[in-house]
């Protein structure tokens, strides 16, 4: 005869109360979710209502008659100025500004981790102590050099200087690559690989998921800047997203907030793309810095 079933309730309100717990922590979580999205679903809502709606019918996501022409006027722009323009500013901007940023800091990481020299980690105190250095200092002593250089009203003054790297990319790469054992450095070195050779046959492929994790929130960081360009460019076909929108809400005459607000909907959209087909590498990066570092 089979063992008879012998009944558990110590079993059972342990699994009633894992439930429980988990119910709880969803339900935190999902409430968390639509708290931190509601800002985001506003926007979206508002890109798509009337303009006497927006600011009457403020607690309502649903609009009373779905407006798309919003994003037909807003595309328009203003000056004889279409969005195609400011985005593809903007594209300039950030994806040139962050391919500078990423390659030069690989490079300074690479020097630091793995190159001895004489003041290394002198020099790597002192570039981590700018971190500390707030930017408003640099502004005006950068405006004269630039300005002296007449690359006011280009993008050079925004892009140029990504060619030093960034501090934080820079100490992000550098705990990577010290997670990486040397000996492969060395078995590299006795093969006849030179120190070109081992960063790009050696570190580089080691070291993408950094590498794109820095590209992901210098993509961010370019792409929202506002106060940059404000500095620096001046004629409107040069305005990237976030000037052409601070430039379409005119506080001197009337605004077309549902313009605007579609023009806010779509700007965000090359940041929502990035980071759902990139994530996979942005918390593969974050995780293992942490562990390696």
């Amino acid at each position: 005869m089979g063992q008879a079933l012998t009944f558990d309730p110590y079993k059972q309100q342990r699994q009633r109360e894992k439930l429980l717990r988990t119910i709880i922590y969803y339900a935190g979580v999902l409430l968390l979710a639509a708290f931190m999205l509601y800002p985001v679903a506003w926007l979206v809502a508002s890109s798509l209502k009337a303009p006497d709606e927006i600011w009457t019918n403020v607690s309502s996501l649903i609009p009373q008659a779905m407006r798309f022409e919003n994003y037909a006027e807003g595309w328009a722009g203003f000056g004889g100025i279409t969005f195609a323009t400011f985005f593809r500013n903007s594209f300039i901007h950030a994806g040139i500004g962050t391919l500078f940023t990423v390659v030069s800091s690989a490079v300074v990481a690479y020097g630091f981790a793995r190159v001895r020299f004489r003041g290394s980690s002198f020099w790597f105190s002192v570039m981590l102590l700018t971190i500390m250095l707030p930017p408003q200092i640099l502004m005006i002593p950068q405006y004269i050099i630039f300005n002296r250089l007449n690359w006011i009203n280009t993008f050079l003054p925004l892009l140029i200087p990504r060619l030093g790297g960034d501090v934080f990319f820079i100490f992000m790469i550098v705990q990577f690559i010290r997670g990486i054992p040397i000996e492969l450095d060395e078995a590299a070195m006795i093969d006849g690989c030179s120190k070109a050779g081992i960063f790009f046959r050696i570190i580089l492929p080691q070291i993408t998921p950094a590498l794109v994790t820095a590209a992901i929130f210098s993509f961010y960081w370019t792409w929202e800047d506002f106060l940059g360009p404000l500095i620096y460019l001046s004629d409107p076909n040069l305005y990237t997203v976030s000037l052409a929108l601070r430039a379409f809400a005119d506080t001197g005459s009337v605004t077309n907030w549902g313009a605007v607000f579609a023009m806010l909907t779509l700007s965000l959209v090359p940041v929502i793309l990035i980071f759902v087909f990139f994530q996979r590498y942005l918390v593969e990066g974050i995780a293992t810095t942490g562990l390696k570092g």
